[in-house]
């Protein structure tokens, strides 16, 4: 009885977070967009069509591990072009509303820290792309080196997140938490460097 009560309440406050992360994003988006010249029309609408297109394909997966992480369809490659055409401080704004659709669309947290890691800042690297285009005279090797870099930061985000996990026994009960580092790292690279390779 108390499981169920304490899965009830779980749900009621990933509704809670859910509905309170979309105010406070459409409240920063429209302080944003009032105070800041660089958000134009077409800045905006290249935004709603990138998000959109990612946030469809983020629905085209493989999920080789439980829990959350899964392999995509180039998820990311639409919003990682809208941060490099238009740089990094409109990717950072992109890529935290493409977290925010990813945890509206499959909710999974054990702690507020692991929502931040997770979902809020592992996202929100995608506004290192809005860097790449100073890294060399190459298009080609800026973007992948821009990629690559994206797919790092959000490693290290999702490692930290995965060590709690792992480190209060979440995930597999019988693993030794000391070891919690070596769990997450092998954990997130099974489906982040596959979804790293097919962006």
């Amino acid at each position: 009885m108390f499981l169920n009560s304490l899965l009830a309440n779980t749900e009621d406050i990933i509704t809670y977070i859910s509905i309170g992360a979309i105010a406070l994003l459409a409240v920063i988006l429209v302080v944003i967009c009032v105070t800041n010249k660089k958000f134009d029309t077409k800045s905006i609408a290249y935004a709603a069509v990138c998000l959109a297109t990612s946030f469809a394909l983020s629905f085209i997966k493989v999920s080789p591990v439980t829990y959350g992480g899964s392999i995509t369809l180039a998820s990311f490659v639409p919003v990682l072009i809208y941060a490099y055409a238009f740089g990094a401080v409109r990717g950072f704004i992109v890529g935290l509303v493409f977290g925010v659709l990813n945890f509206i669309s499959g909710p999974w947290f054990l702690t507020p820290m692991t929502f931040i890691l997770d979902y809020l800042l592992a996202f929100t690297m995608i506004g290192l792309m809005g860097f790449a285009r100073k890294f060399t005279k190459s298009l080609t090797a800026n973007v992948i080196l821009g990629t690559a870099l994206v797919y790092v930061a959000r490693l290290v985000m999702h490692l930290f997140a995965g060590m709690i996990y792992f480190d209060m026994g979440e995930i597999f009960t019988d693993l030794p938490q000391t070891n919690a580092f070596v769990y997450s790292f092998l954990y997130q690279i099974i489906y982040i460097v596959p979804d790293a390779i097919i962006a």
